[in-house]
């Protein structure tokens, strides 16, 4: 009896153990601390944003007070004649930043299928840092300061660091097939995470020294690490003669293995040989257009829902030391420690959650699942009382619900949306896929940055939570299709799966 190719499938991690060498090792680590560092340069200018905003306003509070420094000195340093202007225009810098970030993921994604993989990536490392350095520390030594200045300088750093997300995911997508991608990738998602966590450690560590010292030493540490990149990472297995994923193999669990999780399992076998890309005699995949990409099923769904959800999970991002710090009155220091614990469930719920996708061989219903917990932790952390501990556990459970789901989809999402039936064999599709839904998602957390300092301004930090909720719900609501369709599968998988016992 012939059954569905997903009961036929041996279970995820058998495949993915039998064939991980040390070159496996190698890349999961190289990627995941690069674009670690990429994130940790991001979180230094959200922990130290109390520091800049006192730097540029006058306040008798101030470290650097009057009597230390000349007037003339002193007073040019005041952008703003008070926090709240200076605070307004911090969330302008991220909007910035998010806006260029987005447009460059568009565009890195295109060239990181045209180009070597290595080369972008390490070029946007050490570039970034560069540009990090200028912002935050020479402007600082040199006591110049200048919002356009800062402006052009922020719109630079979205468009190097963007060149990371894409390349990082696709390289990854060449070395790990579907075998346990949910899993291996959310473990390997938590990247973000823990660069958030590092980029903390670091700015409370030396912030006493001034922030520009906090910029300093992470611009430093991310330079060295796109260095490394350029003389270590390897972007595909055919580098060191082993098999790409999607060759011709014998042994037909490895082949199930590789086998897209988005590919429609009731397809007929004719419709799994159809390509959208020309055939090449010489078997060198090309790399897919964009508005191919566009059209792949599951790329435009996944794409809008994306940027309602990275819009909640990067308020957080940027906003939440800031939030501890105004709203209870904290140490910055000590609320950028606090902050860790957001990201801390991020990575466990990441994990988790693509582990269970990987036993379902579904991911929509379990984003589901947890997106509907999240509108619940969300409720619960607004009214979060006065008290760290008590704070951190809640803060620990929104990240689980809310951080996870958004793993998900930068990650492990987009490589089964760029290795679908529709583009069998060409791994060229990867980053320009993770570029479309990594760059719509930053699209809406660029407007959301700006929006949470008008809400926050005009109407307190309670409505900028129910906003988190609304655009919690929409996530929920665009992925809605993707969850029947997935859920009638599963159910009709089980009833097959009973016929044959």
């Amino acid at each position: 009896m012939a059954f569905p190719g997903s009961l036929r499938r041996q279970p995820a991690n058998r495949g993915l153990v039998s064939h991980c060498t040390h070159h496996h090792i190698v890349v999961f680590l190289l990627t995941f601390f690069s674009y670690s560092l990429l994130h940790a340069s991001r979180k230094t200018f959200s922990n130290v944003k109390v520091s800049i905003s006192s730097q540029w306003t006058p306040s008798c509070l101030n470290s650097t007070a009057p009597e230390l420094r000349p007037y003339e000195l002193w007073n040019s340093s005041h952008l703003f004649p008070n926090a709240e202007e200076a605070t307004l225009f911090l969330g302008t810098l991220d909007t910035i930043f998010l806006f260029s970030y987005a447009v460059g993921l568009f565009v890195s994604g295109i060239v990181g299928d045209r180009l070597n993989l290595r080369w972008v990536l390490s070029f946007g490392m050490c570039s970034s840092a560069l540009v990090v350095f200028f912002f935050g520390t020479l402007t600082e030594w040199l006591h110049f300061y200048n919002k356009w200045f800062y402006c052009c300088l922020w719109v630079v750093n979205g468009l190097l660091q963007s060149t990371g997300w894409p390349c990082v995911v696709a390289v990854m997508g060449n070395w790990f097939g579907k075998a346990g991608r949910g899993f291996v990738f959310g473990l390997w998602s938590a990247c973000a995470s823990v660069g958030n966590i590092l980029g903390a450690f670091l700015a409370s560590c030396v912030l006493k020294y001034g922030y520009e010292y906090a910029f300093l030493v992470t611009a430093s540490v991310q330079f060295a690490g796109g260095v490394i990149v350029f003389f270590g990472l390897l972007t595909s297995p055919k580098e060191v003669g082993l098999p790409e994923l999607g060759a011709d193999e014998d042994d037909s669990v490895e082949e199930d293995a590789n086998r897209p999780l988005m590919g429609n399992d009731d397809a007929d076998d004719d419709d799994r040989n159809y390509s959208i890309q020309a055939t090449d005699t010489d078997n060198q995949p090309k790399a897919i257009g964009f508005f191919q990409a566009c059209c792949l099923p599951g790329v435009v769904l996944y794409s809008l829902a994306y940027a309602c959800l990275k819009l909640v999970n990067y308020s957080f991002f940027f906003w939440l030391p800031f939030y501890l710090s105004n709203n209870f009155g904290w140490k910055e220091a000590e609320a950028d420690q606090l902050s860790i614990w957001y990201d801390v469930g991020g990575i466990i719920g990441g994990t988790i959650q693509g582990l269970i996708s990987d036993v379902l061989q579904k991911r929509a219903p379990v984003l589901a699942i947890s997106l509907l917990f999240a509108v619940g932790s969300l409720f619960g952390y607004s009214r979060s009382p006065n008290s760290k501990p008590i704070n951190a556990v809640i803060m620990a459970i929104t990240g689980f619900f809310i951080g996870g789901p958004s793993n998900m989809i930068s990650s492990a999402i987009s490589a089964d949306l760029g290795r679908q039936d529709l583009v069998k064999g060409s791994s060229e599709a990867l980053a320009t896929v993770t570029g479309i839904v990594d760059g719509t998602g930053s699209i809406g957390a660029a407007v959301g940055q700006y929006l949470v300092s008008l809400i926050q301004e005009n109407l307190g930090w309670m409505w900028v939570f129910y906003f988190f909720i609304l655009m919690t719900s929409s996530t929920i609501l665009f992925i809605s299709p993707l969850i029947v369709r997935e859920i009638r599968l599963l159910l009709h998988e089980r009833r097959l799966q009973m016929l044959a016992e």
